[in-house]
Formats: structure tokens, C-alpha cells, sequence
């Protein structure tokens, strides 16, 4: 029995830490991946990867995969994220009665919207020539991109938390991090957005799910130790 606990502690341990280690090296990756491509924003000129990719969308266009891209799009919208957001933290409050993640839909999701709107104008990138579908505003990093990113990401996050059956998460993870990535690439094929834009957009917006979350860890535990009752011994009572 003894030997079985030890055993289960030490899985326990060696999850915390590859967790940890993994969580680390996404947000440096980010971090680095993102003032890489800024810096080269700044600098100005052509980018090679931002002309391969438009070509890469050209090469496979049909009629069939644009309406295939224009449904992909549509779920990293406005029109559709912000409905998605106001059920998560209905279902949240009501359903699962966790204030603390009704708390975190719409931090990041708040958060990655005002972030990115700061990150355009600080960086003034007009978006492609000739884009296939309606768009305005400026371009990097991609607001579709940034805000997918860190919506799918948080809902990435509750999966590895809350499914218990491993096949099944990592399988979810792996849709949702497909899906992801095809939200992405919607916004190169339809030229609204360079491959620079939807790449920064992304590790943008999942720097800013690891920043959230970690925030509003720190936040509950300082409240859980705040109103953590104190008992204090009553004079009254003893004499």
C-alpha cells in the first residue's frame, strides 16, 4: 500500500513538472517567435515566408475550398466568439457554479481583443493588396488569429484539466489545435492577412492565455487565503 503511494506521487510529480517545463517552453517559444517577427516588421522590406505562403494558397484555390476557408473563418469572428464566450461563462456560473473560471473566458478573451487593438496601431501594418473577402482595419498581427488563439487556447487549457480519459483529451487537444491552426491559415488564403500577421497572432495570443491564467491563479489563491476563516479563541466562553 505504502509502495503504491509512493508510486502515484511520483507520477503525480513527474506530471507537475512536464506540465511546468512544457508551459515554460510554449511561452518562451512565443515570446521569441513574436519580437522575432515584430523586429522584422519594424525594419520594414519583403518577407520571403509572407510571399511563399500567399503562393502555397494560390497553388491549392478552388471554388470548393474557399467555401470550405470562408465556414473555417467564420469561427474565429466576432460573430461567432462572442456568443461562444457569453455560453462558456453562462455554463461556467450556472451549470458547473465555478466563478473562477467564468472569470478567466472573458479575461483572456477581453484581454487578447484590447491587446491586439494596441499591438496594430503601435505597429501601423497595412494589410495585403487584393484580398479575396471584405476586410479593414490594419494587419499585424492578425486579430482573427490573436483572439482564436487565445479562446481555443483556454479551451485547450480546461481539457487537459478536466478530461480524465487520456485517449480522449489528447485527441480533443489535437482537433482544437488543428482547428487552430486552420483559422490561421484561413486569413492567409483569403489575403487578408501575411503569414507574419497570423504567426505573431498566434504566439500573441497564446503568451496572453499563459499570462491570464497565471494572473488569475495567483488572484484566487490570494483570495481563497484572504477569506479563510481565522478562529479565535473567545475569553467569554472560557471564564
Amino acid at each position: 500500500m505504502i509502495r503504491n503511494f509512493y508510486k502515484k506521487l511520483a507520477a503525480g510529480i513527474a506530471l507537475f513538472t512536464f506540465e511546468l517545463i512544457f508551459v515554460w517552453l510554449l511561452f518562451i517559444a512565443c515570446v521569441v517567435v513574436f519580437f522575432y517577427i515584430s523586429s522584422q516588421i519594424i525594419r520594414g522590406g519583403e518577407l520571403g515566408f509572407d510571399e511563399a505562403a500567399f503562393a502555397f494558397a494560390a497553388s491549392i484555390a478552388s471554388p470548393g475550398f474557399n467555401n470550405f476557408i470562408e465556414v473555417i473563418t467564420f469561427f474565429g469572428s466576432g460573430e461567432f466568439l462572442t456568443p461562444a464566450a457569453l455560453l462558456l461563462v453562462a455554463y461556467f456560473i450556472f451549470v458547473r457554479k465555478h466563478r473562477w473560471y467564468s472569470l478567466k473566458v472573458p479575461v483572456v478573451a477581453l484581454g487578447s481583443i484590447t491587446l491586439n487593438v494596441v499591438l496594430k496601431y503601435f505597429f501601423d501594418r497595412p494589410r495585403p493588396l487584393l484580398p479575396l473577402v471584405e476586410a479593414h482595419g490594419l494587419s499585424f498581427p492578425s486579430g482573427h488569429t490573436m483572439v482564436a488563439a487565445s479562446f481555443y487556447g483556454l479551451i485547450i487549457y480546461l481539457v487537459w484539466k478536466h478530461v480524465e480519459q487520456v485517449w480522449l483529451r489528447n485527441l480533443l487537444i489535437f482537433l482544437l489545435s488543428v482547428f487552430v491552426m486552420l483559422i490561421g491559415f484561413s486569413r492567409i488564403y483569403l489575403r487578408v492577412h501575411y503569414a507574419t500577421d497570423v504567426v505573431a497572432g498566434f504566439a500573441a495570443g497564446f503568451m496572453w492565455v499563459v499570462i491570464g491564467i497565471w494572473i488569475l491563479k495567483r488572484i484566487e489563491r490570494y483570495s481563497r487565503k484572504e477569506i479563510t476563516p481565522v478562529l479565535i479563541d473567545d475569553p467569554v466562553e472560557k471564564s
